[in-house]
């Protein structure tokens, strides 16, 4: 009897170690990245000056000029920096969490092209085949020349949607007929890309295909290609190949009705006011609904997840693990591929054409070539984009820095002074620099 109560005692125990050893596991994770937190000393930088992106922030908010905002600097893959700061909205006054929710908007366009490359590396496609090929709803697209509709000279390239250089637009400049005409489409009423393409190709070109820089629809067009090519929609496949693998458990084009009390609020700059107001109903739509899944604009996300995104770019296409990417592939994707003639014929459109001064453009990113040029302190190769309510990324291969800036503000006139004045604070606070750890 004795040694059958000491049987059972041990199983007990037994039993104890095993669940407490399993709990263990499972909380070893999040308490190590909670330590990458605690020293950024061991990976260069000063915490003394670091601070002085707390400020940055502290200053825009009491300026009016932000209403909250979360920031994150990592380097060699430790975070040094995560804080959030401010409220929700200007009509939310819960403090602002790191785990926010925001409309990332453009920053969408670096996953889009990642997916279509995920493709590219199974051989679906080449990137230099017509995007006639797969979605030939566009063949017919002609070009406006003196009032005059006439063939192009060029195919429109899988490429040149990478780089948007392939003659497309997207309504913003109305004197323009062609761009009246895709504002008068409503591409963004379409209800999937499919109807998105198909309404695409009733409309003409801007430029010619290939010899010109310009901002546009055409990684909406690179969503409808892996859509096609996938047979999933661009929703599915996020999910199946970039999201849940690389543990992106807050992106989404439809936020979880649980999730949704967690979303920034939306702003708008007011020219009439000069301030910033809480974006007028109608403007924006909700946060859920969608079946139109836009690859150039339409996700959701918070700065740990995006972070995860970039971290594994900086990587080299991997994370923990899982591979999305081959290592050469991504060294391809942030190469700067514009000749000079082509980026330098959309260069007298800045900033509406969202590249600065020594930067060109890769695939899917912008890519700094000159530094001396960028009127702000950067490095060579450094890769990036943002969103037009002013979020921000930035991958940094020289100083191995992943910097993220998550706020909602659109149509601020400070927008290049708000990203200048992070990369600054940023890195003014490094204590040693190169790529290898200290």
């Amino acid at each position: 009897m004795m040694r059958s109560l000491l049987a059972m005692l041990c199983d007990v125990e037994s039993m104890k170690t095993t669940v407490l050893l399993c709990l263990l596991l499972l909380v070893a994770p999040l308490q190590a990245e909670e330590r990458a937190n605690l020293n950024p000393e061991a990976v260069g930088f000063s915490s003394a000056r670091l601070s002085k992106v707390s400020e940055f922030v502290d200053r825009e908010i009491l300026a009016g000029r932000l209403a909250g905002a979360v920031t994150m600097i990592a380097r060699h893959g430790e975070i040094v920096h995560f804080e959030s700061a401010g409220r929700y909205g200007l009509d939310d006054d819960r403090p602002l969490d790191t785990d926010a929710l925001f409309r990332i908007f453009s920053m969408t366009k670096p996953i889009t092209t990642v997916a279509a490359m995920i493709l590219y590396e199974e051989g679906a496609f080449h990137l230099g085949e017509p995007v006639t090929k797969y979605l030939p709803a566009l063949e017919g697209m002609s070009l406006l020349v003196d009032g005059q509709l006439v063939a192009p000279n060029n195919t429109m390239t899988i490429e040149q949607l990478m780089t948007h250089t392939a003659g497309l637009t997207n309504g913003w400049h109305v004197e323009h007929p062609v761009e009246r005409a895709y504002r008068d489409a409503a591409l963004q009423n379409s209800p999937d890309l499919d109807a998105f393409i198909k309404t695409l190709g009733t409309l003409p070109l801007r430029f010619e295909p290939g010899t010109r820089y310009h901002y546009s629809v055409a990684t909406d067009v690179l969503g409808a290609l892996v859509e096609r090519l996938s047979g999933q929609t661009l929703e599915q496949f996020f999910h199946e190949r970039i999201f849940e693998p690389l543990g992106m458990r807050d992106t989404y084009f439809n936020v979880p009705a649980e999730k949704t009390d967690r979303l920034a609020r939306d702003h708008l700059w007011d020219a009439k006011s000069q301030q910033v107001v809480p974006m007028p109903d109608g403007l924006i739509p909700p946060p859920s609904g969608f079946t139109l899944f836009s690859g150039g604009g339409g996700l959701i996300s918070t700065a740990k997840d995006y972070w995860r995104f970039c971290e594994m770019l900086r990587r080299g296409g991997h994370l923990e693990g899982v591979r999305i990417l081959g290592p050469k592939t991504v060294q391809a994707m942030t190469m700067a591929r514009l000749t000079p003639e082509v980026r330098d014929n959309g260069a007298t459109e800045y900033p509406a054409s969202h590249l600065y001064p020594g930067q060109s453009y890769g695939l899917g990113f912008g890519v700094i070539t000159d530094p001396a040029q960028s009127q702000v302190i950067s490095s060579q190769g450094e890769y990036s984009w943002g969103g037009i309510a002013n979020t921000k990324f930035w991958i940094d291969p020289e100083e191995d820095l992943v910097v993220i800036l998550m706020t909602q503000v659109i149509g601020a006139p400070y927008s290049d002074r708000l990203r200048f004045d992070l990369k600054v604070a940023t890195y003014q606070a490094l204590s040693t620099l190169g790529a290898s750890s200290p």
